[in-house]
């Protein structure tokens, strides 16, 4: 990966709206080179999609967020791939992860209410052969996500300490 293409990268993360010519001016670099290094992430999957933040809460559409910790037990050969694979293409299912500590993937996944989450977790989650235990945490409210604050804030009152 070139530095360009990093510095790109960063750019197009804080906002994927940045056309290639605001970019290269940014950088100082001319903007067919912005253009080609974009093109290639793309090609190679660096760049996957291109995605906006939404704050749910600000919209009039119910929605509910779980969390679910999962373990499970590795598959021969495969390890972890197969089962995160397995739950990764259920369409309710937004993210997974593979963690280190208590449990084995991290699940996300969205629901239009608790029943429909939880209906989820005890009838297709669960009894996949290889999962061992979940836990399901809802999310209340989100405060942030990546990188972005969702509520507007004061300034910080705290008290000045000195020696």
């Amino acid at each position: 990966m070139t530095e360009l293409q990093l510095k790109v990268l960063e750019l197009l993360k804080e906002d994927a709206r940045r056309d290639a010519e605001l970019i290269a001016t940014m950088v100082g670099a001319p903007a067919e080179d912005v253009k080609e290094a974009i093109a290639a992430m793309e090609d190679n999957h660096v760049i996957v999609k291109y995605a906006t933040v939404v704050n749910w809460s600000k919209v009039d559409d119910e929605k509910v967020t779980a969390l679910i910790e999962v373990q499970i037990t590795p598959e021969r050969g495969r390890g972890f791939e197969g089962i995160a694979e397995r739950i990764y293409l259920y369409p309710e299912v937004k993210s997974v992860y593979l963690m280190s500590g208590a449990y084995d993937l991290l699940v996300e996944i969205e629901g239009k209410n608790l029943k429909e989450v939880a209906s989820f977790v005890s009838n297709t989650l669960s009894p996949i052969d290889a999962v061992l235990s979940t836990k399901t945490n809802f999310i209340l409210k989100k405060y942030k996500q990546d990188g972005i604050i969702f509520e507007e804030h004061e300034g910080d009152h705290r008290l000045m300490v000195s020696p």
